[in-house]
């Protein structure tokens, strides 16, 4: 068999004040056809599994172009149509072809287009025609629509939120799509609407047994896989919400009622399943009465994986003005700074202007006298989602007020605590550690933080999703409306 394999992946905050073009691409992950490392990137998952697999299977594997941006703004047509149109084209090239395996997102909004996958899968069908098989692994924060589904053979979203699963849901859509192309199985699914947004935290009941009940479905009774679409409040798209989606083998009814019964499962839960967020303050003044540390407050409104700037100073205004001390805060992505700490040196002691550069969400700059603590040029994160590492770009640690930042130059997410400890912070000895970040930090941070607390700042990814001025999403959405 000849299989088909490639990624197209962002993430769509609409909210966001920076636009997602070509360059944001080429720094996270961009590799032409036949060009990614033999490591597995985060939404390569399809592409590392098909080379695993090749030998085994006596397949003829053609791998086109790789692309990734880090979560942002609206990505700009010129990026998204360029981008598409290199893959098709890769795809083209490769033909005739009987099995395709990518790697989207399922939230990537461009300018002209609110369904890019929709859009991009409707190609690739008109492209391999209606036998050929088409499968894609989606991230469960996805906008997923009938134009998707009807697209596609099979969806899978990763089921684990941190997604430390992206590889083994990779393995289950190369299983099930080679099952379709060898007559195994024919795929039967069923898409039901929540009517409502939530993120669901797996490391937590009720969603770390939501996953259980979902795994214990599959592979029984007829259903092939079952995922629990999460949705990503941040994009302001019509097909955006919560949603589950069934696939049964030949029976579309059978997958129908049990998509329904997990739906009704899943609303009965929402209430449960919603993350309580703090105010700044409220959190600091529960941080400060905890018994030891460290206590980690996720800012969740700033979190560049949610497509934020990454650079708000609410927090760090609160923790200087406050006189809080024995604490860190990163990554806060400001490359002026970076750059100036850099060109002053280890233990140099300057004004900084730090943060709040890209609009009103991100709260104004602080003023601070720092000293530089640790310079480390592209410096690198682990990373529990992708099992790969995360660039940083340039990043400086300097410390105010008894406050240590990490500033880095290439916007990311806090993903693993190693993003102090390798600039010389320790933060298994610190009171307080502010992370840019919702969740992804938690398979990382937890293994050291005595306590977890959430915080609702000011920002564009703020978790108040009735502060955000929608105008294209399906009414009603709870807790929206």
């Amino acid at each position: 068999m000849r299989v088909f394999t490639g990624t197209l992946a962002t993430e769509t905050n609409t909210f966001a004040p920076m636009p997602t073009g070509l360059s944001a691409f080429k720094e996270r992950g961009y590799y032409p056809a036949g060009t990614h490392p033999e490591h597995m990137s985060m939404f390569a998952g399809p592409l590392f599994v098909a080379r695993q697999r090749a030998a085994q299977y006596g397949w003829t594997v053609i791998e086109g172009m790789v692309a990734a941006a880090n979560p942002g703004g609206l990505v700009t047509r010129a990026a998204y149509e360029t981008l598409r149109d290199e893959l098709l084209a890769d795809l083209q090239a490769a033909m005739p072809v009987d099995i395709v395996l990518l790697g989207l997102h399922g939230a990537m909004v461009a300018d002209g287009y609110d369904d890019c996958e929709g859009d991009l899968l409707a190609r690739v069908r008109e492209i391999v025609g209606p036998r050929a098989v088409v499968g894609a692994e989606l991230d469960p924060h996805a906008h997923v629509s009938a134009l998707m589904v009807q697209s596609a053979d099979v969806l899978i979203a990763f089921k684990e939120y941190p997604h430390i699963d992206v590889r083994e849901r990779a393995e289950e859509l190369v299983t099930l799509c080679r099952a379709k192309a060898t007559g195994e199985i024919c795929f039967a699914p069923a898409l039901i609407d929540c009517e409502m947004v939530v993120p669901i935290h797996t490391t937590r009941d009720p969603g770390r047994a939501l996953v259980q009940r979902m795994q214990s479905l599959e592979g029984r009774d007829g259903i092939l896989s079952v995922s629990m679409i999460q949705g990503f409040a941040t994009g302001d798209v019509p097909d955006m919400g919560s949603k589950v989606l069934v696939y049964a083998d030949g029976d579309q009814a059978k997958a129908q009622r049990l998509a329904r019964e997990l739906a009704d499962e899943v609303i009965g839960l929402r209430d449960q399943l919603m993350v309580r967020y703090l105010d700044v303050d409220t959190a600091l003044d529960r941080a400060l009465a905890a018994d030891g540390g460290p206590i980690v407050l996720a800012d969740r409104s700033d979190n560049p994986g949610s497509g934020a700037s990454g650079d708000s100073t609410f927090i760090l205004r609160r923790l200087l003005e406050r006189g809080i001390t024995d604490a860190a805060l990163g990554p806060l992505w400001d490359p002026i700074a970076v750059r100036i700490a850099f060109d002053a040196g280890v233990g140099a002691r300057i004004a900084l202007r730090i943060g709040g550069k890209t609009g009103p969400l991100s709260g104004d700059p602080v003023d601070a006298e720092c000293t530089i603590r640790a310079l480390i040029p592209d410096m690198m994160q682990a990373s529990q989602a992708g099992g790969t590492p995360s660039p940083m770009g340039d990043c400086a640690l300097v410390s105010t007020g008894g406050v240590d930042i990490v500033l880095n130059a290439v916007r990311t997410q806090a993903l693993d605590y190693g993003l102090f400890a390798q600039l010389g912070c320790d933060p298994t000895a610190k009171k307080i550690i502010v992370v840019k970040s919702a969740q992804h930090f938690h398979a990382s941070f937890a293994k050291v933080a005595r306590e977890i607390i959430y915080v609702g700042a000011p920002g564009s990814a703020d978790p108040n999703y009735a502060n955000l001025p929608y105008k294209k999403i399906r009414q009603p959405k709870w807790p929206i409306s």
